[in-house]
């Protein structure tokens, strides 16, 4: 392989890497936002984005480069690591902000930085594909880039309704998110239609996006009766009744008891407990797995092993688990 093509699947790469992190980003975007015309766009481009790595991907495999950036050097594998670490912090945002117009609205002005990141990565692939006369990986960096452009101007037409909703909500108290209707609720939804196993799978992947369990949840608390609660006999139990029994529960299950004792009696001993417990889980979807799960996913990782411990005496404080934490944290 010459040093010519060395470094174009060295690009490639990296724009592959950007392209898996951005589906992550819209996916998570996706799920904290309303129904309107900018979910749409969102939509849109995670389908795009989705295209374009696999056509990258194809063309690294054409190139005889296989789909391991380590191929292209150290070097290139810090770069990928750097720019796709840029794009994956927006789910770790997803809860700035007041309200939820707040929250779209920064999400917007992220994907407008992500948008250039991957206008540049491409505009550079392009320019030295055509240098050394890969006209092929060119035109398809040109192609993409182009859908990428679209993209950028799309977001930016959506600014302005998007600020003033944040007006509307924080200075005019007329707010308009509407939790019911977010990415996360229609999939919820959408998957409670469905039955049997392959409906637990596909709500159990979904909540493997952060952010995505506890706006689920806050859905389903919107709507929920007292028999949809997770704690039964919930109106003939006192507040430190109901206290006492939340350390079971999941995020997704804490955010829908908040939402749902909001609308009703809002005490404040149930609230203040929740908002004890509430917090990111050891990592996505940790409150979806058995036991078993949990024991294979902790490795020799000092800091996962910590969190799942303090995550657990918080919480179901479950000694199997509790247990494992100590026997993996004494082999480390």
């Amino acid at each position: 392989m010459s040093q010519s093509e060395q470094k174009v699947i060295q690009y490639l790469n990296e724009a592959h890497a950007t392209e898996m992190g951005l589906v992550r980003v819209l996916q998570s975007q996706i799920a904290m936002t309303p129904r309107g015309s900018y979910r749409d766009g969102l939509e849109k481009h995670l389908v795009e984005t989705r295209e374009h790595a696999e056509r990258v991907r194809n063309r690294v495999e054409e190139l005889g480069g296989g789909a391991n950036p380590l191929q292209a050097g150290v070097g290139a594998a810090e770069t990928i690591f750097a720019q796709t670490l840029a794009l994956w912090k927006a789910p770790l945002d997803m809860l700035r902000g007041t309200g939820g117009e707040e929250k779209v609205l920064k999400n917007a002005k992220d994907a407008c930085a992500t948008e250039a990141l991957e206008i540049a990565t491409y505009v550079a692939l392009e320019r030295l594909a055509r240098g050394v006369g890969d006209d092929v990986t060119a035109k398809l960096a040109a192609s993409i880039r182009a859908d990428e452009e679209r993209m950028l101007e799309r977001v930016m037409r959506e600014l302005p309704k998007l600020a003033a909703a944040v007006v509307g909500a924080e200075i005019e108290g007329e707010p308009s998110y509407d939790v019911t209707k977010t990415g996360a609720a229609d999939a919820a939804r959408k998957t409670a239609r469905k039955s049997g196993q392959r409906a637990k799978r596909t709500a159990r992947q979904a909540r493997k996006v952060p952010g995505v369990a506890r706006t689920e949840g806050a859905a389903r608390g919107a709507v929920a009766t007292e028999q949809d609660l997770p704690i039964a006999r919930y109106g003939k139990l006192t507040a430190e009744e109901i206290a006492g029994r939340l350390g079971d529960l999941s995020q997704a299950d804490l955010a829908k008891v908040a939402v749902y004792e909001r609308k009703n009696a809002s005490r404040s001993t149930v609230l203040d407990r929740i908002s004890s417990l509430q917090g990111e889980e050891p990592w996505p979807g940790y409150d979806e797995l058995t036991v078993d799960e949990i024991r294979s996913g902790l490795g020799d990782d000092e800091l996962r092993i910590k969190r799942v411990r303090e995550y657990e005496r918080a919480h179901k404080n479950r000694s199997s688990v509790l247990e494992a934490t100590e026997r993996e944290r004494a082999t480390a």
